[in-house]
């Protein structure tokens, strides 16, 4: 049914990944605080609910002192691919949007901050395939990959997303289901808001259409 309405050259819907397509919230705490705790540090899920999405390095740097956040990252990741994936889970409509840009003759583009070892992991895990994933992205950097790929729209719960789809010049897509709320991805440069990706199956029209000519 969409093959007749949508131009498969136009449509490419960029992602982020942590707590837009995906609920990794459990796995990212629980291996925070594990790679905390053996270093003598104590952080609450309060704590690192916010900083959900940004690059592990600088998380990291919040609680430890500069000479250990390598090692630490380093054991994260290590966690991560152990205790994280079979935890993480699709949120709610991922996997219709998704297949309803494939079917639409659209791309799927997966740009993430996390890194792509675990990227890779995850969506494999949950069954979600796109046709391109970069990781170890974050904020303005991940306009490159948007800009090269022809993305028309970028998708996520992070303020950084949206300054991501600013700067590269597509439609900037929030969704709330992350630690960030419809007001800060507003301010940040959402052209819209949503509460699950279910909302955008029947709007891939817009999703192809590129950022707004005022923006």
């Amino acid at each position: 049914m969409y093959d007749a309405v949508y131009d498969a050259d136009r449509l490419v819907v960029g992602f982020d990944l942590d707590m837009t397509l995906v609920d990794s919230r459990q796995g990212i705490v629980d291996c925070m605080q594990r790679t905390l705790r053996t270093r003598g540090v104590t952080a609450t899920e309060q704590q690192l609910w916010p900083l959900i999405g940004a690059p592990l390095l600088d998380n990291l740097a919040l609680f430890l002192p500069d000479d250990q956040v390598e090692d630490a990252a380093t054991d994260y990741r290590a966690d991560y691919l152990v205790q994280a994936i079979e935890v993480t889970v699709l949120l709610p409509g991922a996997r219709d949007l998704v297949d309803a840009i494939h079917a639409a003759g659209g791309k799927v583009l997966v740009v993430s901050a996390k890194n792509p070892a675990a990227v890779q992991a995850v969506l494999e895990h949950v069954g979600i395939t796109p046709d391109i994933v970069v990781g170890d992205l974050f904020g303005h950097d991940k306009a490159g990959p948007l800009s090269e790929h022809h993305a028309t729209a970028y998708i996520g719960d992070h303020s950084g997303d949206m300054h991501a789809a600013g700067t590269a010049g597509v439609r900037a897509v929030g969704v709330t289901t992350g630690p960030t709320d419809a007001a800060a991805l507003l301010a940040a440069g959402a052209d819209v808001v949503v509460d699950d990706l279910a909302e955008l199956v029947p709007r891939l029209a817009d999703l192809a259409a590129g950022a707004p000519a005022a923006k």
